[in-house]
């Protein structure tokens, strides 16, 4: 882990009012929460996001993520995310999920724009294999299996990739208890000082 540059990203986007979508629609990206990690948190960055496609929310939207028109309105454009997100590249990204970068691919090729990050992991895919569930679990319903509370709210951006980071390192605690001990060597096994002090005697 050490000197591993690891960035937590989380994503709020657009949807549609039903299951019928407009001509040409796809989820863009409206809020973004990133949690910049090398040993320790060194950065955060946080921000709503102007959509380019579909500029305005539709209800279901605004109600689902609680979030207003205006707020939206006076966000950064999808330009200025990828140029505050450059910053972290070559880090290795981490997800709840492969959503947010399957939608920050669509939305990068949307703009012609190259995607910043090539290494991804899905921790919601790591949390599975590691206690064997059928199912994937939900961010929040994970960090309360292990007796925590997700950070802030559900469904804000920021607080959704501190509790992406949270559960990260109580999975990678975990790890470490299966992790085989070395096996002992031959100092390990032998008490020198006595062995000498009975060669001396002899």
């Amino acid at each position: 882990m050490e000197g591993t540059r690891l960035l937590f990203l989380d994503f709020e986007f657009t949807m549609p009012e039903s299951k019928r979508k407009p001509h040409g629609f796809y989820p863009e990206i409206i809020e973004v929460g990133a949690v910049f990690v090398q040993e320790d948190v060194q950065d955060t960055f946080s921000s709503y996001v102007r959509p380019m496609r579909f500029p305005l929310l539709t209800e279901r939207c605004k109600s689902f993520l609680n979030v207003s028109q205006e707020d939206i309105d006076g966000g950064i454009s999808f330009l200025e995310l990828m140029v505050a997100l450059r910053q972290y590249e070559g880090a290795t990204l981490i997800t709840w999920g492969n959503m947010d970068v399957r939608v920050l691919q669509q939305n990068c090729a949307a703009a012609g724009i190259v995607c910043p990050f090539q290494t991804h992991r899905d921790l919601s895919l790591e949390y599975k294999h590691f206690f064997g569930d059928r199912n994937q679990t939900g961010l929040w319903k994970a960090i309360e299996s292990y007796g925590k509370k997700g950070t802030g709210k559900h469904h804000r951006a920021l607080d959704d990739a501190l509790t992406t980071y949270n559960i990260f390192k109580l999975v990678e605690k975990d790890k470490q208890y299966l992790v085989k001990p070395a096996p002992p060597t031959i100092g390990d096994r032998v008490d020198f000082s006595k062995l000498l002090k009975r060669v001396s005697t002899n």
